[in-house]
Order: C-alpha cells, then structure tokens, then sequence
C-alpha cells in the first residue's frame, strides 16, 4: 500500500517545478458534490494573461474531482471546461504567432489527458479567438469554448492589428 501511495505522490513532486511556472492564477473554487472524509468535488476557476498579447486574460473554470482519487492526485477529470477571454488593457504583441498556437497547456489526468488554450486571429474583424478543449492520447474530446477578444483602441492608443502578427 505504501508504494501505490509513494508513486503517485513521487510522480507529481517530480512534475511540479516544470508546472509551477505555468500555473494561472486561481480566483476560487466552489464546492458541488460533498464527501464525508475526503475531498469534495469542486468547480475551480483560475485566470492567465496570455503571454504573447498583452493586455489580454483569460478566465476559465474546470471541475476538480474530489474523492480518494482526487486527494492521491490520480483522477481523471471531466473535459467539461469554459472560458471567458478580454481586452484588459492596451493590446500589445510580443511575438509573431501562427493561427491555432498554443497558449496554454494544463495536465487533467495523471498521464493521457490535457486541456489546451490555443489562440487565432480573425484577420477580417481584427479579433483574437481562443479555444479551449480537452485532449487525450488515445480518443479526444469534442467538448470545447470558444471566446473572442475585439483589440480596441485604449487611452488614446490606436489599436494594432492582430494580423500584422500572423506568422504566415
């Protein structure tokens, strides 16, 4: 028994410093499905700036499963995600990016599932999409959001061009 324990708990703290890194910031969780003695099921929610365009941030909310399971870290969560994506100050990019780039990857299983942010530009509207979805190694997920950011002027500055940063 104290080795299933050990290895979990051994795989994870070898796996956080490369995280830490990552890691949005959470806003709050809320509790859905109580437990008696371990862990309740939580809806989480967490922001991050996007870190080639700045002056963006993005909200998503995930389920966090509770549980025995969910203490030892070992879950599999549900690929139920949503997000909201804005314009929270003067846009401004610090690299070219290609349509579809990952913005942000986060671990949702203990080995084969991940949840992605990927980041577009509608050229025609000046608007940047974001896409967040749920992928597995052997079969994926349809489940998805989308959000949209119009880049508007801010203070006075004249807004850029999302596609003047496409790396075509």
């Amino acid at each position: 028994m104290a080795l299933c324990v050990a290895l979990p708990i051994g795989v994870v703290a070898a796996a956080g410093p490369a995280a830490a890194q990552d890691e949005p910031d959470l806003i709050f969780k809320k509790s859905t499905v109580w437990k008696l003695l371990t862990p309740d099921h939580k809806l989480a929610t967490y922001a991050i700036d996007d870190p080639l365009v700045k002056g963006v941030a993005c909200h998503f909310t995930v389920p966090e499963k509770g549980g025995v399971s969910g203490w030892l870290g070992v879950a599999e969560e549900v690929s139920d995600i949503s997000l909201a994506c804005r314009q929270v100050g003067p846009v401004s990019f610090t690299e070219k990016f290609e349509q579809g780039d990952e913005m942000f990857r986060q671990r949702r299983s203990f080995l084969f599932k991940k949840m992605r942010i990927v980041r577009g530009c509608d050229e025609k509207r000046n608007v940047l999409v974001y896409l967040v979805y749920s992928d597995k190694v052997i079969e994926g997920s349809p489940k998805n959001s989308t959000s949209t950011v119009p880049i508007m002027p801010w203070g006075g500055a004249e807004a850029p061009r999302c596609s003047d940063w496409l790396d075509k």
